[in-house]
């Protein structure tokens, strides 16, 4: 492999690597390795049920936007394992013939549940469900965990900012600033799922179709004589899409000045401009430069800000009345400014006891936060006779245990932690199964949309949750619950176990 391509050759930063044009499956924990030569060696036929979910909010919010499912799928369908991947892996030492031969043949084969991308999503309930043979189940794991936690985390932010900007006009300009090519790449993607209008990546724009967006450097400026030179020399260039960076010397005295200048002779022409501030008290600055444009005549020049924005400063400025047009987010955006990463997490929820049967099983943890819920489960979101969603519900899934909720007859839902509190809800509308299939015995069943399609969906859908659950201080807690069966399969586990322990300790 080249210096610096990617290990997923049909990756869309174009990088191609040794398995020519597959995804290479060596994309993995080691010890998702070794477990899975531990599976195979045990039986390699053995299936098993394992859940994606995350544990707490990122950026301390009240939702997160599920995204990168797309990616996960096109990574899955093309997974592989190269002759020299199994060399590498027999030059390690543990791996052994019988089980590196069998990885010559390795396909994913087995199912995916999923919600859509872009949903709107709340921690300990399921967002993604695999089915398969414990190899393949575990070889997987680094790969679904690496394509959904991170671009469900910019995701969130782009949608935190978009938020916070009024469902303005947010552009990323974060490729400079992302964690290496595919890190720009997916960040791209997933702020445009999350609300931003459009990105400076170019390479995004071409592969997914996203609108791309730019202005000017301070070095376009600093290479002229003057200001006003710089502006009239890029608009006789630009002329529909010019934007005049004025903060290289002195925003207020000579760059808005300059600008202005330029800007009356596209006027002239019938063309209109935008003046971008990169620096200083935007919330002051662009107060004066709206006035400037005005009592020169240009009401429909624009202002566009950037530089080191995140959605709190945007929120001030918006609330501040800063009249702001759009809004330039790179660094906090791409890479999720304050919070490192998305707390996804992928844990076994039912593993075969017998061939086609199936118990369920449950992480305990002394941080209830780790401890997990059982079984094979769907995600029910429960909706007013407004279509606002009003509450998630977790409900078994499995052959014989399916749990189905007709409109109008109250149910008793409970606490994910199987503690005392509960409500009672009776169902206006028929509920919405989250999890939908993808992906079945390898092959996908369902439709891949378009990037802009999935962005307007997720749109539309965060449109039905409640304001308070949007507040960037102090959001109002969205209810995620269990059904009474899937509540009492988990105390009698809990039971069951503890019951265990304390025999073993008398």
């Amino acid at each position: 492999m080249t210096a610096g391509a990617s290990v997923f050759a049909n990756d869309a930063n174009g990088g191609n690597d040794a398995n020519g044009g597959e995804s290479s499956a060596l994309f993995a924990d080691y010890y998702s390795l070794s477990m899975a030569q531990g599976y195979w060696a045990q039986n390699p036929d053995r299936r098993a049920a394992f859940e994606f979910f995350f544990r707490r909010q990122p950026f301390g919010g009240g939702y997160a936007i599920f995204a990168g499912l797309e990616t996960l799928l096109e990574k899955l369908s093309a997974l592989r394992f190269s002759e020299s991947d199994l060399e590498y892996l027999e030059s390690l030492g543990p791996f052994g013939a019988g089980f590196l031969n069998s990885l010559r043949g390795f396909r994913f084969s087995g199912s995916l549940w999923a919600a859509d991308e872009g949903a709107v999503v709340f921690p300990h309930e399921p967002v993604a469900r695999v089915e398969g043979t414990l190899v393949e189940c575990q070889i997987i794991e680094g790969l679904l965990l690496n394509a959904l936690n991170f671009q469900s985390l910019v995701a969130t932010k782009a949608r935190r900012i978009w938020h916070a900007s009024g469902g303005g006009a947010v552009m990323e300009f974060g490729l400079r600033r992302a964690q290496g090519p595919d890190g720009a790449m997916s960040a791209s993607r997933a702020a445009y799922i999350g609300g931003a209008r459009a990105t400076s990546n170019a390479l995004a724009g071409k592969t997914y179709g996203i609108p791309v967006a730019g202005t000017m450097a301070h070095s376009w400026i600093m290479s002229f004589a003057s200001e006003e030179e710089a502006f009239d020399a890029y608009a006789r260039l630009y002329p529909d899409n010019c934007v005049f960076l004025v903060d290289t010397y002195n925003t207020l005295k000579s760059g808005a000045p300059s600008a202005i200048a330029s800007g009356k002779k596209l006027a002239a022409q019938g063309k209109n401009f935008s003046l971008r501030l990169d620096s200083g008290d935007f919330h002051y600055l662009s107060a004066e430069v709206r006035r400037m444009l005005d009592e020169a005549g240009l009401p429909r020049a624009q202002i566009t800000v950037s530089g080191d924005l995140d959605e709190s400063i945007i929120h001030t400025l918006v609330s501040a009345g800063a009249p702001v047009d759009s809004w330039g987010v790179g660094t906090n955006l791409v890479t999720g400014g304050n919070c490192a990463a998305f707390a996804g997490v992928y844990k076994m929820a039912a593993c075969e006891i017998a061939p086609g049967k199936f118990s369920p099983v449950m992480k305990f943890s002394d941080n209830q936060e780790k401890t997990t819920n059982p079984g094979v489960k769907q995600v029910w979101r429960m909706r007013d006779g407004r279509g606002h969603a009003v509450a998630d519900v977790l409900a078994l899934d499995s052959p014989g245990e399916s749990e189905t909720f007709e409109p109008g007859r109250r149910y008793r839902f409970s606490h994910p932690a199987a503690d005392y509190r509960h409500f009672f809800h009776a169902p206006e509308a028929p509920p919405e199964p989250l999890l939908k299939p993808r992906v079945r015995s390898g092959e996908a069943v369902s439709p891949r949309p378009a990037l802009a399609a999935i962005r307007e969906k997720s749109l539309a859908d965060f449109a039905t949750f409640d304001q308070t659950y949007k507040r960037l201080l102090n959001p109002h807690v969205y209810k995620v619950s269990i059904t009474e069966k899937l509540r009492k399969l988990k105390l009698d586990l809990i039971g069951r176990h503890f019951g265990s322990l304390n025999e073993d300790e008398g």
